[in-house]
C-alpha cells in the first residue's frame, strides 16, 4: 500500500500545488491512496467568510482553507481521479486551547475522512519566526509547547492523529533539547491519545529540513510504541511536486525496524490498518 496521509495544495497559505496536479502526480507515482490536509489555523489566519480584511504574506493570503470550494474540488477529484486511487477528505488543525470552539464548529459543518491535529502556533505566536521562543529559554519554550499540546489532547478529541509531535525542533536555534527532559511530558499526552483511539504519524518531511533523526524523533516513536501506541499514518507533508510522496517507503522500513507491525489511512474518521511491506 502506497499513501500518503500528509498533503498540501493551493488551499493551504503556503501552497500554490493546484489539487488536480497533486492527484495526477499520485496517479503517476502509483499512489494508490491519497489525502488533501490543508491548513487551517484559527488565531493567525481568518476564514474567506469572517467580513474582515485578509492580509497577505509574500504574495500568498494569510487565510483557511475556502471551505465551500475545497470541499466541492475534492468531490470533483474522486468523480475523476476515483477509478484509479482513493482520494481521502481532511484538514490539518493547528489547534490552540483558545480556538477549540471554533474547531469543533467546522468539524461539524462538513463530512471528514481525516484529522490532523498540529501545534502550529503557542499564543498565536508562530515558531518559525521565532515569535515564540523570544524571551524565553530553552526549557521554557520546550515545555510550553509540550503543555499546550497535553492541555489540547486532554480537551479535543476530533481528531485522527498528532501531527509531527516534536515540530519544535525543526525551528529550535539552540540546537536538540534533550529528549529525556520532556519524555515525562510526551508520555501523559501519548496516554491520553491512545486512551481516546488516536494516533500519531511519521512525517517524512525531516529530509527537506535537514534534520538528524525522523519527524518525531525515533526515540518519540519508541515511546508511542512501548505505550501501547498501534495507529501510525505516514505522510509528506508535500507542498510542491518534488514533495510528494517523498520517503513515504523508507519511513515505512523505519516503523518495521523500530517494531510496528502496521500503519494506517482512515475511512470516514476510522483507521484501516495495513501490514507494513
Amino acid at each position: 500500500m502506497f499513501a500518503d496521509y500528509h498533503v498540501h495544495t493551493e488551499f493551504s497559505d503556503d501552497s500554490v500545488y493546484p489539487m488536480e496536479d497533486v492527484i495526477r502526480d499520485a496517479v503517476r507515482m502509483g499512489m494508490e491512496e491519497i489525502c488533501i490536509t490543508d491548513h487551517v489555523d484559527y488565531g493567525i489566519k481568518l476564514d474567506w467568510d469572517s467580513g474582515q480584511k485578509i492580509s497577505y504574506r509574500n504574495g500568498e493570503p494569510l487565510a483557511n482553507v475556502d471551505y465551500p470550494r475545497y470541499m466541492d474540488r475534492i468531490k470533483e477529484m474522486q468523480r475523476r481521479y476515483g477509478d484509479r486511487i482513493r482520494i481521502r477528505t481532511g484538514m490539518e488543525f493547528g489547534v490552540q486551547m483558545h480556538t477549540i470552539p471554533q474547531f469543533e464548529a467546522l468539524f461539524k459543518r462538513y463530512p471528514f475522512d481525516f484529522i490532523i491535529l498540529s501545534i502550529h502556533q503557542v499564543e498565536d505566536k508562530e515558531f518559525w519566526t521565532q515569535d515564540f521562543q523570544r524571551g524565553r529559554t530553552q526549557k521554557e519554550y520546550n515545555e510550553r509547547y509540550y503543555q499546550e499540546m497535553l492541555d489540547v489532547v486532554q480537551a479535543y478529541k476530533n481528531y485522527s492523529v498528532l501531527g509531527h509531535v516534536d515540530l519544535i525542533c525543526r525551528y529550535d536555534e539552540q540546537g536538540l533539547y534533550p529528549f529525556e527532559k520532556i519524555k515525562p511530558m510526551i508520555a501523559q499526552i501519548f496516554k491520553i491519545v491512545i486512551a481516546d483511539g488516536k494516533g500519531i504519524e511519521l512525517n517524512t518531511s525531516y529530509h527537506r529540513y535537514g534534520l538528524q533523526d525522523t519527524t518525531p524523533s525515533t526515540e518519540i516513536l519508541k515511546l508511542y510504541r512501548e505505550l501501547g501506541g498501534e495507529i501510525v499514518t505516514l505522510g509528506s507533508d508535500s507542498h510542491k511536486p518534488e514533495h510528494l510522496g517523498a520517503y513515504i517507503k523508507e519511513g515505512m522500513a523505519v516503523l518495521k525496524e523500530l517494531g510496528f507491525k502496521t500503519f494506517c489511512t482512515y475511512e470516514k474518521m476510522r483507521p484501516v490498518f495495513h501490514d507494513l511491506a
